[in-house]
Order: C-alpha cells, then structure tokens, then sequence
C-alpha cells in the first residue's frame, strides 16, 4: 500500500510540473519581441549549436565551448542579431566551465524572464530584440554587482578589440 501512495504521489507530482511547464511555454509565446522570426527561419540563421540553445532552450557543455577560457578583450554579440551584449572587460573566472560576465555590456541588450522548467524556478537571460535564450542569471557574482550571468558560448560571438 505504502508503495503504491509514493508512486501515486510521484505521478501526479510529474503531471503538475508537466502542465506548469506547458503553462510557461504557451505564456512566453505570448510574448511579443521587436524581431519575431519562426523556428525555421532561425535554423536557417543560426548555426546548429546556436539553434538548440536559443532557440530551444538549450545548453552546452561546461569546459566544452568556445569562449569559457577565452582571455582576449573584445565584445561579445548576439550570434541572432550581432548585438552587443557583454565585454571582456566584466568577463571573470566563475569556475562554472561557461563564460561568466558581472554585468551586460547595455542593460537594454538582455531582459531577465522567469525560468520554470525543469522543476526549478531561475532567471532566464534572454535577448531584448528577440526573446532568443542566452543563459542564466545567479546572485553569486563579483562585486560590484554580485551578479553572475552565466552564458551560452553558442549563443555569442566574439569581436576582438582592434
């Protein structure tokens, strides 16, 4: 009995994340962004990599991306719009395996949403112009922010300062 009330309880625990996360889906497609494009005419844009973290949602692999370990100055752009979006100047060491940033390079460049999915509640960092995922957000960055915006390195471009 006891085992069939935790697989109980474990069913209907999946089904409301489920539909939470179908919610949050049909939501954000609600939202509007200066430069609407559909999947399709991202995936033409985009390179694969760059398709499956912004537009799907995606993430790379720690230690497993271009510009975790990338010390050059320059600016980082959108890989969607070629926008930019952080420098290497607040570029820093996280320890994360990701290029890790204290702060954008324009406040108006990304917009912070609200991330329900996989069974957690994080801050989404996503570009202004487009909605386009680019990473997260975590309160456990350098001063002067505190701030730590973790990001995908497909979803950026590296421009060298000349």
């Amino acid at each position: 009995m006891r085992a069939f009330q935790i697989i109980f309880s474990l069913i209907i625990f999946c089904s409301t994340l489920a539909c939470s996360q179908d919610r949050q889906k049909k939501s954000a497609q609600k939202e509007t962004y200066p430069i609407m494009k559909t999947d399709e005419q991202w995936q033409k844009q985009l390179s694969k990599e760059a398709y499956s973290i912004m537009v799907k949602k995606g993430t790379e692999r720690p230690y497993q991306n271009p510009y975790w370990d990338n010390h050059q100055k320059g600016f980082y752009v959108s890989a969607a719009t070629g926008d930019t979006l952080f420098t290497s100047d607040t570029k820093f060491e996280s320890g994360t395996g990701w290029p890790s940033f204290y702060k954008p390079y324009n406040e108006k460049a990304v917009k912070v949403v609200s991330d329900r999915s996989l069974g957690m509640v994080r801050e989404e960092v996503v570009e202004s112009k487009t909605g386009l995922h680019l990473g997260h957000l975590f309160d456990d960055g350098p001063k002067p922010t505190g701030k730590r915006y973790c990001m995908n390195s497909y979803a950026l471009k590296f421009v060298p300062a000349k």
